[in-house]
Parts: C-alpha cells; sequence; structure tokens
C-alpha cells in the first residue's frame, strides 16, 4: 500500500492515544478499570503488565525508526484488542463493552498498513539485494 503520511499519523495518533491512556488507567490501578477487569475474571496484578506493556508498544510506534518493535508493538497491540474482544464476548457482555475494543484493532490496522518505509522492516529478498545481513 502507497504511503499516507495523513492517514498514518492520525490513524497512529488516535490509536497511541487511545492504548496510551488506556495503559495508565491499567498500570494506576483506576477504580473504575479495577470493576471493570474483576468483572471479567482477571486478577488485578495482570492490570500492571497490561498498562506497562502498552505504555512501552505505544513508545515503540511513536519513537523513529525501530521497525522490529514496532511489529512486535503491533502484534502485541492485536493480541490484546483480539482478547480483549473475546472475553467480552465470552461473558456475554453488550456489543457497547465489545465493539470499542475491535474497532481499536481496525485503527491499528490502518496505522500498520500506512506506516512509512522506515517504519517498516524490509524483507529478506529486499535485505540481502541491499547487502545488508
Amino acid at each position: 500500500m502507497k504511503h499516507n503520511p495523513i492517514a498514518y499519523w492520525v490513524t497512529t495518533g488516535l490509536f497511541g492515544l487511545v492504548l496510551g491512556f488506556s495503559g495508565v488507567a491499567h498500570f494506576g490501578q483506576l477504580d473504575s478499570m479495577v470493576a471493570s477487569m474483576t468483572a471479567l475474571g482477571y486478577p488485578t496484578y495482570f492490570m500492571t503488565i497490561i498498562g506497562l506493556g502498552k505504555l512501552l508498544g505505544v513508545v515503540a510506534l511513536l519513537v523513529p525508526r525501530l521497525p522490529l518493535l514496532k511489529e512486535w508493538a503491533y502484534a502485541g497491540f492485536t493480541f490484546n484488542l483480539v482478547g480483549a474482544v473475546a472475553t467480552h464476548l465470552f461473558v456475554s457482555d453488550p456489543i457497547g463493552e465489545w465493539l470499542p475494543p475491535l474497532v481499536l484493532l481496525f485503527v491499528g490496522a490502518a496505522s500498520y498498513v500506512t506506516r512509512p518505509a522506515d517504519r517498516r522492516l524490509v524483507p529478506i529478498e529486499q535485505a540481502t539485494e541491499q547487502g545488508k545481513p
């Protein structure tokens, strides 16, 4: 897909903003987040792990270069958001609970496919052609 800087920065900014706030809410164990996670059956210590992961992932997405780290961040966010949607569906939560992480998953996918070349991994074939290991 051709790089579109406006689409990339809008989707990445929105994705990073929402996940950053979510990371702070998890890591800081805000009362509303504790209630939500407890209702879903997760222990509170899990919030610290998820929160820290989200905050580090947002930093990885926003700093220049480091394409391999960005791949891992996008993968981690995908696992997290798919898990969030699935968890809400498994406990029969209403659409208002599982739709936001599903929409955010699509925003993250848009960020991923519109990212510029310096934020992408170089395919192995292309790297060997360029003389990189």
